[in-house]
């Protein structure tokens, strides 16, 4: 797939994107990683430690090894996407390199803004910085750095490889040259960009995290066993996961986490969290990652 961008796009930035970093290798930033790599992209792929790069190249081996096995890939396409990803603990040096930066670390606003100043610092001045941000605002990282017209969001959906979508968020200042030339790139990718503007939770998380909150409290009042919640909403509204165990994949801390961004964006208490969500936390029962969630999950 080629990488080429033909759009010229105004204020000097490059209209040829080849090399790509890609920071924090978790689930959603080794999935990026995979994805970028597929189509043609050279991949630089940060972490802070030896240990979870290998993690995360691993974890990128075997999802590729599962397209090949589906004939979904040729083995040696397969080698030449393994082969572009460069793995570093060196975060200046990939981000000097790159002519986007796309971050995937932990969901926390004092931590997006602190690297976002250090991308900022290291990053050519016409590369564009895109946060996979899942509900922080925008805005507020962008104004970490002095080049909010070129600071976006690129939200990608879990599983990364599998899933179509891709929400643009478009900061306040975010301009349309940077918006364009981000959504072209999704294309590239074979995703589906949908632009949206930077409010709380943006559109998939407002709409889908107060139907994960609202399942917790059926479970937490009695309504009904987390069993017959999940499949109320997939044979009664055609999802392909409950809701509970839809938490449990996403990780219950990042559920929490998006729902304590709405409550305090919007200042409604619609958007309270549950409370056996905040006990489920605090106990440590963050779903498939942990083991435990809503449901069990023996090693």
């Amino acid at each position: 797939m080629s990488t080429q961008v033909s759009e010229t796009v105004a204020g000097g930035l490059s209209a040829d994107v080849k090399r790509v970093a890609v920071v924090g290798g978790g689930t959603m930033g080794n999935g990026i990683a995979h994805v970028f790599a597929q189509a043609g992209f050279e991949v630089s792929l940060v972490e802070v430690k030896q240990e979870f790069l290998d993690r995360a190249l691993a974890t990128i081996g075997k999802n590729l090894e599962r397209m090949v096995k589906k004939g979904a890939l040729s083995d040696s396409d397969r080698g030449a996407a393994m082969a572009r990803i460069r793995p570093t603990l060196d975060l200046a040096g990939a981000a000097r390199t790159s002519q986007l930066v796309v971050e995937a670390v932990v969901e926390d606003a004092g931590v997006k803004k602190d690297l976002f100043r250090a991308l900022d610092a290291a990053a050519p001045a016409d590369a564009v910085l895109a946060t996979n941000t899942s509900s922080i605002s925008v805005t507020e990282i962008a104004a970490a750095t002095g080049r909010p017209d070129r600071v976006i969001g690129m939200h990608f959906m879990n599983p990364v490889p599998l899933m179509a979508l891709v929400e643009i968020i478009r900061g306040l200042a975010t301009s349309d040259a940077t918006c364009r030339r981000v959504e072209d790139l999704a294309r590239r990718l074979g995703k589906t960009p949908v632009e949206v503007n930077d409010y709380p939770g943006f559109v998939s998380n407002r709409v889908l995290m107060p139907m994960i909150n609202e399942a917790a409290y059926c479970l937490m009042e009695g309504v009904a066993t987390r069993e017959a919640i999940d499949t109320v909403m997939k044979l009664g509204m055609n999802h392909p996961l409950g809701p509970l165990a839809l938490a449990d994949l996403i990780g219950l801390d990042v559920c929490l986490s998006i729902m304590n961004v709405l409550h305090e964006g919007f200042g409604d208490s619609k958007y309270r969290p549950c409370p056996l969500l905040r006990k489920m936390v605090r106990a440590g029962y963050l779903g498939r990652k942990s083991g435990r969630g809503f449901y069990e999950y023996p090693a």
